[in-house]
């Protein structure tokens, strides 16, 4: 039995290895599958910024490509992207998309949702007042629409506003405002014809200690039958099957 990740980056855009060095691993760890997703271009100044270039992007197409060719016979590789929000780039070329929402545009001002805690609590100081449940509002506003905006196959870290929130240290994910906001955005996204990914990153690189999305979350995803895809979310050849579980 293989397992397989589809959700992984390279030094295209925010990964530490090329796309050759992480095939050339899924075929030493046995997978049979390989899907790449580059962080799609998005411009948006003066922010945290982890998101292939415009010509980045070309150039990352090409070299899937080509991979695709000289590796046909041992693994699969699959070109995909994981689509903004916020990114105007066209999505005809790949093979499939992870809609993710990554800012919140907040007073003609781009918000990092996930660039480090310390960034999270300062825009919700200065741009919520230190409401951190405007902030999720917010957040999950965006997220109900990801689908719609992006047309992806799965929605990428459907609760990544919790990356910091270990233990319920910034904010309390059982209060009634923040349920009310994240079930409004899941019941929107449950109505798609789509996918929902777990995501095992903030394990990997040691922000949590439990996956996206949270326990509720997903058991609402599973009785609603719809798809569940595990992903490493890998930034790293050594983390790329990280949580997956066999066929995962």
């Amino acid at each position: 039995m293989s397992r397989n990740n589809i959700h992984t980056h390279t030094i295209f855009c925010d990964g530490k290895d090329t796309p050759e060095e992480l095939v050339k691993y899924a075929i030493e760890c046995g997978c049979r599958a390989i899907g790449f997703s580059g962080h799609s271009f998005t411009d948006i100044p003066d922010v945290h910024s982890f998101c292939m270039t415009k010509e980045g992007t070309e150039e990352y197409k090409r070299e899937i490509n080509r991979l695709k060719l000289l590796y046909k016979d041992k693994i699969k590789i699959l070109l995909g992207v994981e689509q903004d929000y916020f990114s105007e780039c066209a999505t005809d070329d790949y093979e499939y998309i992870i809609g993710s929402v990554h800012y919140i545009l907040k007073d003609g001002q781009y918000i990092s949702v996930d660039e480090s805690e310390e960034a999270q609590k300062n825009a919700v100081d200065q741009y919520y007042g230190g409401d951190y449940y405007a902030f999720i509002e917010d957040y999950y506003s965006l997220v109900g629409k990801v689908y719609e905006k992006t047309k992806c196959d799965i929605i990428g870290h459907f609760d990544l506003v919790t990356k910091f929130n270990e233990d319920n240290r910034l904010f309390d994910i059982s209060d009634p405002r923040y349920i009310a906001s994240a079930d409004k955005a899941l019941e929107k996204l449950l109505s798609e014809k789509v996918a929902f990914e777990v995501n095992y990153g903030a394990i990997a690189r040691g922000y949590r200690k439990t996956p996206y999305p949270d326990d509720r979350i997903l058991g609402k995803i599973i009785k609603a039958n719809k798809p569940v895809i595990y992903t490493s979310d890998c930034h790293s050849k050594e983390m790329l099957l990280f949580g997956i579980p066999e066929n995962g």
